[in-house]
């Protein structure tokens, strides 16, 4: 080593300035590199915070919809429960009105069965006011000039009445004039 020592010791000096210039020059290199991560790093932690902001209101929402959905599922059990209390009752309601329109309608049979025993088979019906009560060879103009009101008017409040084939006995109403 002494030999290498002594041969060569200008040079040593001169490798050393150079490893020196290297060295600094990588070390400036590294610095400038370091400043553009750097400011890479602060921008991209920027977008990170943003990123937590919407992951934190996606998690409330999704919160929210669980809370939401239990909620939905306990008013269907509940509005179920007051069907199914509810159905039973309409079920009654429906018998009782059934069974009243059938009474109401029996005292009508009723009445027209006792006139017949009473020996009124037969009789001629009655008009009552603003009726009229069809003769023979009556027709809708007939009794419309007689009653001094138009065929029109006649027609419009007897809908369903067969103009055609109007019977004895059968009751028209009248317009009034």
């Amino acid at each position: 080593m002494d030999t290498i020592s002594r041969e060569n010791n200008s040079m040593l000096p001169v490798g050393a300035i150079i490893v020196g210039v290297i060295a600094l020059l990588l070390g400036g290199y590294a610095a400038i590199t370091l400043s553009k991560v750097n400011k890479t790093l602060a921008e991209q932690e920027g977008k990170l915070a943003k990123v937590e902001s919407l992951e934190a209101t996606a998690n409330a929402a999704a919160t929210s919809a669980d809370k939401t959905s239990k909620e939905l599922a306990s008013l269907r059990s509940q509005t179920q429960a007051g069907f199914d209390q509810v159905g039973p009752l309409l079920g009654e309601l429906r018998a009782s009105v059934t069974k009243l329109e059938d009474a109401a309608k029996k005292p009508v049979v009723a009445a027209a069965e006792k006139g017949k025993e009473k020996g009124k088979k037969g009789a001629p019906a009655e008009a009552g006011p603003g009726e009229y009560i069809v003769k023979p060879g009556d027709s809708g103009v007939k009794i419309a000039t007689a009653n001094g009101v138009s065929l029109g008017d006649l027609q419009a409040v007897n809908p369903g009445v067969s103009w055609t084939g109007l019977k004895v006995g059968q009751k028209l109403k009248l317009p009034k004039k």
